[in-house]
């Protein structure tokens, strides 16, 4: 096994793996900006570097500059986390030819899965189903006018290199789509530096359902059940579960099914996801492939008894699975909720000083987070702060437990979305286990313009 790795992130993720690396005895390496000096995941890493001031081009997306600290310090391997750099082929090509491993699928795949109109091509080659649209890039809004008239209205516009919902709009009618296409392109542009656009059909009450799987680099693929995402703010994910309590068993399978042929045809390795917006009939579509650890990996963790980290690296140092599909079995339920530094109105980010902070503890209890008492949430970075897990032997039982740690998470100084989560997973439609991509939408912002 690798002797020591260095981590290309920051925050929770960063703490996260450090942790693995301990528990496999493996030095671990951390690179902080300015701003993160001090910080818990900084503290617990066996080596750390400062690497530049707060803002994110100057510290945690000079890919040079990490790459220089990870050759200095002797690591042999790069984990990218999530975020930052942990998607950007270019990043993951300078780490092989620097004579480092990346801890992750090769810079091809990661290029052709990070365009989201190539990804489509290549997932109707695999026979995955994908959602009604188009697969090149559009030249403007009449080519794209065009185009809907044959798709059909209600769509959506997307960007072909888009994530975390920029870029993306539902749109409705000609005139709205006139109206949007321009703005759409330009944010693309400007936060991805490719403004291609394309658009799919929208579907019905749509589900977003991921399947969690691991490759290694011996051709053996095995899917790790299913992420039920759907409860969504700004096309962003804030709560997950595993397994789905939406589909059923054949409908489960034949997406398991989907997920596996989907990563052979690539040829992927290492933790991927395979992601799918399932309609109120079940039909499933291929939305995206993440190649990449996912901030929610923490409930498959906690229904299969598998450390994902772990796995990567072991695929990484080239090792083959140790298990097989029939080995992952599927112990009872988890719920993870993301707690994030804003205004629970309005999902604006609520930067300051923290002054008080406890973290929920009991059976079933996970915390994953790098904060504490007199930490600073800063405006430079992701106001998420952490995440909560709760596992249950069963659904309820795990939803009685996530709500009870939050109603005992402490956190004073800044604003957080815990009101927001309680609400959610409080609230009946949750409970029934029918969640849509609009639950926010539908159920929880028209409470808040009640209350105003």
């Amino acid at each position: 096994m690798f002797s020591k790795i260095i981590i290309a992130n920051r925050g929770e993720i960063a703490l996260r793996v450090i942790r693995t690396c301990q528990k496999l005895g493996i030095k671990s390496v951390a690179v902080y900006s300015e701003a993160d000096e001090g910080s818990l995941f900084v503290r617990q890493a066996d080596e750390s570097y400062c690497i530049g001031k707060p803002p994110v081009n100057q510290s945690y997306l000079n890919a040079d500059e990490i790459i220089r600290v990870a050759k200095e310090s002797g690591a042999e391997a790069v984990h990218p986390g999530y975020g930052l750099l942990s998607e950007n082929a270019g990043f993951a090509r300078k780490c092989i030819e620097e004579g480092l491993v990346f801890i992750g699928p090769s810079p091809d795949i990661i290029a052709s899965m990070g365009s989201k109109i190539e990804a489509r091509k290549t997932m109707k080659e695999a026979g995955v189903p994908i959602v009604e649209g188009v697969d090149t890039p559009l030249a403007d809004e009449n080519e794209a006018k065009e185009a809907a008239k044959t798709i059909g209205y209600p769509l959506m516009l997307k960007a072909s290199a888009g994530g975390g919902g920029i870029g993306m709009q539902l749109i409705h009618s000609e005139e709205e789509l006139e109206k949007a296409f321009a703005g759409n392109k330009k944010r693309a542009e400007s936060f991805f530096g490719d403004g291609a656009m394309f658009l799919e059909k929208f579907i019905q009450e749509p589900h977003h359902i991921e399947v969690q799987i691991l490759a290694d680099t011996h051709g053996n693929v095995i899917p790790l059940w299913e992420r039920e995402c759907s409860i969504q703010r700004r096309n962003q994910k804030v709560v997950e579960e595993a397994p789905s309590p939406f589909i059923s068993e054949e409908t489960r399978q034949k997406m398991l099914d989907a997920a596996v042929k989907a990563a052979k045809h690539i040829g992927y390795s290492n933790a991927g996801t395979i992601e799918f917006l399932v309609d109120r009939e079940q039909n499933f579509y291929f939305l995206e492939m993440n190649t990449r650890l996912q901030v929610e990996h923490p409930v498959t963790e906690e229904i299969t008894g598998l450390d994902l980290v772990e796995e990567q690296l072991k695929v990484a140092y080239g090792e083959k699975l140790s298990i097989t599909r029939e080995d992952v079995k599927r112990n009872g339920h988890a719920i993870e909720v993301r707690i994030y530094a804003e205004d629970p109105k309005t999902f604006f980010p609520s930067p300051g000083k923290i002054t008080e902070f406890k973290l929920p503890e009991g059976e079933g209890i996970r915390n994953e987070c790098s904060i504490e008492a007199g930490s600073q949430v800063t405006p430079f970075y992701d106001p998420m702060i952490g995440k909560l897990i709760a596992w249950g032997q069963t659904r309820e039982e795990a939803c009685a437990r996530i709500k009870s740690a939050l109603e005992d998470y402490k956190i004073t100084g800044i604003k957080t979305n815990i009101p927001m989560l309680i609400q959610t997973v409080g609230h009946e439609q949750f409970l029934k286990g029918y969640t849509t991509t609009k639950f926010v939408e539908e159920y929880y912002l028209p409470q808040m313009t009640a209350t105003k």
